[in-house]
């Protein structure tokens, strides 16, 4: 879903941008072209009925229409709120993103500081870890239609592994009318305890540390469910919705082509095909779709966030730092600068151009005759 172009961009030449405008997923193009089709055919159909079916009178009050609706079309403000709507959904899209539960941080605490090599000691670790990813599908599941077309049902959770049986039977017996994707953090929290007491944690700072990632992880998920809760307020979607295409329908009738003949004021000539409107339409409607895109990420659009792989990586990676990981340390040995107190590493011959001396201040750049100028005869002042 996601669309990546980043390697594309690395270097600012000439037509490296250009060739963005080529790439069809996640374009502007797949996004807008049903609205722009469907605008340039009412557009050409009302030139079409007033240049071959209307009579004179009819043309006449159709031109008056013409001209009234250009005139006024311009006072609704557009650019304003539609510039101000998209900052504030890329704003909310940037937050999202930013409280997308990452479990790095927390499989790092317990893989060190869940003591035990033995089968308890990985059950446990492994457990805490499965509670984790348990919370983060839970929330997922609640925001994001993909996932949610995953693991429609809590039992599809259970037979992808992430929640035992006898789990299932205790989360379903508990009764709440609320969302209970928070109920691993409490299992969490109540084994990490359990873990501290068997001594298999060894002192209550590390405790301390594993439990305040876990409730960062869950502040996280809370903020997925507030983001997913509380919208944009409804009213200010429609006002923009409604101002970009009144202004578009107005712009149907006043930006038609009148006889020339007639001399009205900025009809001297009759071009047939409107091009700068066509491209007004493409970029108004345009930066309104990106607002559509972008203000739920959790969809299934082609920019949106890729939230099953996310639960795919987290599920891996997080497992194999607290089993296969887990105080399995590759032998120490001396770098190859033990004795270097300047190290050194080597470009290839790629890069050897892009080696640098260090940066010590614009002021060691002056030359040393300059220096000597100005500091000659300049002694200091007690």
């Amino acid at each position: 879903m996601t669309v990546t172009y980043t390697y594309r961009v690395a270097d600012a030449r000439l037509g490296t941008f250009s060739q963005l405008l080529l790439q069809w997923k996640g374009s502007i193009y797949k996004l807008l072209y049903c609205e722009l089709l469907i605008f340039v055919s009412l557009y050409f159909g009302i030139s079409l009925i007033y240049r071959l079916i209307l009579n004179e009178s009819q043309r006449l009050m159709f031109e008056k229409l013409a001209l009234y609706c250009n005139s006024y079309a311009e006072l609704i403000p557009v650019s304003f709120v539609l510039g101000f709507y998209v900052t504030l959904v890329v704003s909310r899209w940037w937050g999202q993103y930013e409280n997308i539960p990452w479990p790095d941080r927390i499989m790092n605490l317990v893989s060190s500081g869940v003591d035990g090599k033995d089968e308890y000691g990985r059950l446990l670790r492994r457990t805490l870890m499965r509670y984790i990813n348990l919370l983060s599908v839970l929330i997922l599941r609640s925001v994001s239609t993909a996932v949610f077309k995953r693991f429609p049902s809590m039992e599809h959770i259970v037979t992808a592994g992430l929640m035992t049986p006898e789990e299932h039977k205790k989360f379903e017996s508990l009764n709440s009318a609320h969302n209970k994707f928070w109920i691993p953090c409490v299992w969490f929290s109540n084994l990490a305890v359990k873990a501290r007491n068997d001594g298999r944690i060894r002192d209550s700072v590390l405790l301390q540390g594993i439990l305040n990632e876990m409730n960062t992880l869950r502040t996280q998920c809370g903020r997925l469910y507030g983001y997913d809760w509380i919208s944009i307020p409804l009213v200010y979607t429609q006002v923009v919705t409604v101002a970009v295409y009144s202004f578009f329908l107005a712009c149907l009738i006043g930006r038609q082509f009148l006889d020339p003949a007639k001399e009205y004021p900025g009809h001297e000539m009759d071009l047939y095909v409107p091009i700068f409107t066509f491209l007004q339409f493409f970029f108004y409607a345009g930066w309104l779709k990106v607002a559509e895109q972008l203000i739920n990420p959790f969809g299934e659009d082609d920019d949106d966030f890729e939230t099953n792989w996310l639960i795919d990586r987290n599920l891996q990676v997080s497992l194999m730092a607290v089993d296969e990981m887990h105080q399995d340390l590759p032998t120490l040995q001396k770098d190859p600068y033990w004795n270097e107190s300047d190290p050194q590493p080597p470009y290839t011959a790629a890069t050897a151009e892009c080696k640098r001396t260090s940066f010590l201040g614009s002021t060691f750049d002056i030359r040393q005759v300059k220096l000597q100028k100005i500091t000659t005869g300049i002694p200091f002042v007690s």
